[in-house]
């Protein structure tokens, strides 16, 4: 009878500690990605205008800022009109970028 109740009780405390484990988080990164309109600028789809990095050549949307944090999107330089620099920290998560950070650069004087 000890057996068993020995037996029941370390089925149970593998059982807690499996159920416990977490799973890995993505890495946060920090690092300088155009920032754009995901519709409009990369060709992403969706329902509005919605703000979207590219990084590494591949466009996410944006959780964690939103379009209009950074102005008239439908302005002259807004970003429905304009990539723009942004330095951003953050991971990629099921296929978008959840930000913690995302600071909007000034933008390039053009050379003439």
């Amino acid at each position: 009878m000890k057996y068993i109740f020995t037996t029941a009780f370390l089925c149970m405390f593998m059982f807690a500690a499996v159920g416990q484990t977490k799973k890995p988080q993505a890495k946060e990164t920090k690092q300088v990605v155009e920032a754009s309109c995901g519709e409009c600028q990369f060709g992403l789809k969706g329902k509005s205008c919605d703000l979207a990095v590219r990084i590494g050549g591949k466009a996410y949307f944006v959780d964690g800022a939103k379009i209009d944090d950074f102005g008239d999107a439908h302005e002259k330089d807004g970003f429905c009109k304009s990539i723009r620099k942004a330095e951003v920290t953050g991971s990629i998560v099921k296929g978008r970028f959840k930000a913690t950070s995302f600071n909007l650069l000034p933008e390039e004087k053009k050379k003439n």
